[in-house]
C-alpha cells in the first residue's frame, strides 16, 4: 500500500509556486516538458499559441539559458535549439533598449515606418557586426530609417550571417514575447502583430536563422493581423501550448518532486527520477510513466482522497479539479491549477488540520474560489470591459436563456458604455462594431471562450469565471462573494 507522510505533503502543496515566473530566468528544477511544449520548442515552429497563464513568457525566458536548451536538446534533439544556439530578445516584459525598442518609443516608430521594417530593423541589429550603421546609431528611429533606405544592404547583412553560421554549424533564436505591450491601441497591435508575422514569413527560406513569436490564443482570433499573403504558412505551422489533464497532474509531480520536500515525494510517486545533469543543480527529470492518467487515478486519492464528498456521487477528486478550472474549451492553466491546490492545502491546515489526507474536499472547493478570483484578475487586466459586462450578471444562476443576461445589461447601459468607450479604440478594449450590440457581445464572449451556448440556447458559464463573478449553479462551487 502507498504511504505518504500526509503534514510534509499538505506542507509541500501549501508552498506550491503562486504563479510562472513573469520574465524571471528560470531554474532547471522548474522546467517541465509536456510533450506539445517540446514541439514548439523546436527552432523551425515560429508561432508559439498558448491561453493566459500557459507558460508562454515562462518559455520566452527559458530558452535563453543554456541548461534549458541543453534539457530540450536531450529529451528531442530533432531541430531543436542546442546549448550553443545563439538566443536573442526581439521584445519582452523586460525593458532592453538596446535590444528592441521600449513599450514608449515603439508606438512613435508606428507613426512614421510600416511594421515589418521596425520588426526587420530588431532582427537585422541582432546579426550586424560592431562596425555596422546599425550598431553605430543610437536611436531606433535612425536605425529604423536606415533598414528601409538599404534594403539590399539588409538582405546582404543576413545571407552573410546564414553563411557564417553554417560554417560554424550554428543557429539563431531571436525571441517575441508580450506583444499587447507594443502600442497604445488596439489597431495599431494588430498592425505591430501582423507586421511580425509578415517578417517571420519573409525569413522562412533561411535555415539558420529563427524567429520564435509567442501569442496569447485571443489575439490569434483577431483577424486583421492575418491580412497578408501567404500568411496561413505562418499560422498553420504554429503550435499551441496545450496543457491536457495528464500534463497538469505531471507538472504538479514535477514540482513536488523537485520542491523543498522532493526526497518524500519522489519515494512516494516512485519510479526512476534522473538527475537533469551533473552541474550540481539537485533538479530531477519526472519519469514519463508518471504522466499517465491511470497510474496518476490510482495517486493522487492519497493526497486528497477519492470523492469531493463523502461518496462517488460527488465526483472524483482527480477529475474534479481540472474540469472546474477550464474555459468552454475545456482548457486549464497550469496557472489556475497549481493555485487552487496551494490555497486547498493552506485551506485544509487551517480547518481541518487532523484530516487523514493532505487535502479535505470542501478546501479542494475554495481553492477552485481562488483560482478563480485570479483568473477574473487577470481578465480584467487583458480585458477591462468584461468586468463590465460580466459584474453585471453578479446573483445571476447560469445556465440560463440569453435573455435574461441581456435584460441585465439593457439595465445597465452597457452597450452604451461600451460604444463610449471603444471611440478611444484603447488596447484591451472590444472593437466598436461588437459593442454594438448585446447579440456582437455576447459572440465576443463566446470566442473568448468565456460563454458557451448550449444545445437549447441557454447561456453557461464556466466555474472558474463564474464563481468570481459572482454567478450561480445549481450544484456547483459557490460564487465568490
Amino acid at each position: 500500500m502507498m504511504v505518504i507522510d500526509t503534514a510534509a505533503a499538505r506542507r509541500a502543496l501549501a508552498d506550491l509556486p503562486e504563479s510562472t515566473s513573469y520574465g524571471e530566468t528560470p531554474d532547471l528544477q522548474q522546467v517541465y516538458l509536456p510533450r506539445s511544449h517540446l514541439n514548439a520548442m523546436k527552432l523551425n515552429v515560429s508561432l508559439v499559441t498558448g491561453m493566459r497563464g500557459a507558460g508562454k513568457t515562462f518559455w520566452w525566458s527559458a530558452l535563453r539559458q543554456p541548461g534549458v536548451r541543453r534539457l530540450i536538446s536531450a529529451a528531442d534533439p530533432r531541430s531543436a535549439p542546442s546549448e550553443d544556439t545563439t538566443v536573442r530578445i526581439g521584445f519582452g516584459v523586460q525593458p532592453a533598449l538596446d535590444d528592441y525598442p521600449s513599450i514608449d518609443v515603439f508606438p512613435r516608430l508606428l507613426q512614421d515606418s510600416k511594421p515589418k521594417a521596425i520588426w526587420r530593423t530588431v532582427l537585422a541589429r541582432h546579426m550586424a557586426p560592431e562596425n555596422h550603421p546599425l550598431r553605430q546609431n543610437a536611436e531606433w528611429r535612425d536605425r529604423v530609417a536606415w533598414v528601409e533606405s538599404e534594403p539590399e544592404a539588409v538582405d546582404r547583412l543576413l545571407h552573410e550571417r546564414e553563411v557564417a553560421l553554417e560554417q560554424e554549424d550554428g543557429h539563431f533564436l531571436v525571441l517575441f514575447d508580450a506583444l499587447d505591450r507594443c502600442a497604445s491601441n488596439r489597431k495599431d497591435m494588430h498592425r505591430a502583430i501582423s507586421g511580425l508575422l509578415q517578417m517571420a514569413l519573409d525569413i522562412r527560406p533561411y535555415r539558420r536563422l529563427w524567429v520564435k513569436i509567442f501569442l496569447r490564443s485571443d489575439q490569434m482570433d483577431e483577424a486583421p493581423i492575418a491580412h497578408f499573403p501567404d500568411a496561413s504558412k505562418v499560422l498553420s505551422s504554429g503550435i499551441d501550448l496545450d496543457w491536457p489533464r495528464r500534463e497538469l497532474y505531471g507538472l504538479l509531480w514535477h514540482v513536488l518532486g523537485n520542491g523543498e520536500h522532493g526526497d518524500v515525494f519522489r519515494e512516494f510517486l516512485g519510479g526512476d527520477w534522473k538527475p537533469v545533469d551533473s552541474s550540481g543543480s539537485n533538479a530531477f527529470q519526472m519519469p514519463r510513466a508518471l504522466a499517465g492518467e491511470d497510474e496518476q487515478r490510482k495517486v493522487f486519492p492519497y493526497i486528497a482522497g477519492s470523492w469531493m464528498g463523502t461518496n462517488r456521487r460527488r465526483g472524483s477528486t482527480y477529475s474534479w479539479i481540472p474540469t472546474h478550472l477550464g474555459d468552454t474549451k475545456g482548457r486549464t492553466s497550469p496557472r489556475s491549477f497549481l493555485a487552487a491546490l496551494k490555497e486547498a492545502a493552506s485551506d485544509t491546515g487551517e480547518r481541518y488540520p487532523n484530516h487523514d489526507r493532505a487535502l479535505h474536499y470542501d478546501s479542494i472547493k475554495r481553492g477552485v474560489q481562488k483560482a478563480s478570483h485570479i483568473r477574473v484578475g487577470e481578465i480584467r487586466e487583458d480585458y477591462p470591459w468584461v468586468d463590465r459586462t460580466l459584474g453585471l450578471l453578479e446573483g445571476l444562476s447560469v445556465p440560463c436563456p440569453f435573455s435574461e443576461i441581456e435584460k441585465r445589461w439593457v439595465a445597465g447601459n452597457v452597450i452604451e458604455y461600451l460604444s463610449h468607450e471603444a471611440v478611444n479604440d484603447g488596447v484591451n478594449l472590444p472593437p466598436s462594431h461588437i459593442a454594438s450590440s448585446t447579440a456582437g457581445l455576447c459572440e465576443h464572449l463566446e470566442a473568448l471562450r468565456i460563454f458557451h451556448r448550449m444545445f437549447d440556447g441557454r447561456v453557461q458559464i464556466p466555474d472558474v469565471f463564474r464563481v468570481g463573478y459572482g454567478l450561480g449553479r445549481k450544484g456547483g462551487v459557490k460564487p465568490v462573494r
